[in-house]
């Protein structure tokens, strides 16, 4: 049997089922049975997509490290609108450059370092603020 021969066998199947499901089956909902079914509906691609975020995270931890610490290279290796590229060279991309598109946001070493001590003083004083939430909690 064909590969052809089971995909056309799994459709017919498959609407053997269907047509099973929204004719003998059928039963009118009440307003409360369409909310639910509503709810249902509605969960179940939420659900299935934290699922598949929370996967995702956990590969990207074997990968990377969870602060990325497997990375090889820790530093970003270009920055606004310049790449390196493999060979070692420097190429403009965005507007003008390669790929042409849109004006990208620049930002130099300095504005980088910048935000890189702005975000460490916010998570630290979030540490701060969600330890002094516990103790609270706890008394």
């Amino acid at each position: 049997m064909s590969m052809q021969d089971l995909l056309r066998d799994f459709h017919q199947k498959h609407e053997k089922i269907k047509h099973t499901v929204h004719t003998a089956w059928r039963y009118p909902l009440p307003p409360w049975g369409r909310f639910l079914a509503g709810c249902f509906y509605f969960s179940v691609p939420v659900v299935g997509g934290y699922a598949v975020m929370q996967w995702a995270i956990g590969k990207s931890w074997e990968s990377i490290g969870e602060r990325g610490e497997k990375l090889r290279q820790k530093e970003v290796e270009g920055r606004g609108d310049v790449a390196r590229l493999q060979d070692g060279t420097e190429r403009k991309i965005g507007a003008g450059g390669l790929g042409m598109g849109v004006n990208l946001a620049q930002s130099n070493a300095e504005d980088q370092e910048r935000n890189r001590k702005m975000l460490e003083r916010f998570f630290k004083k979030e540490r701060r603020r969600r330890k002094k939430q516990l103790e609270e909690e706890e008394t």
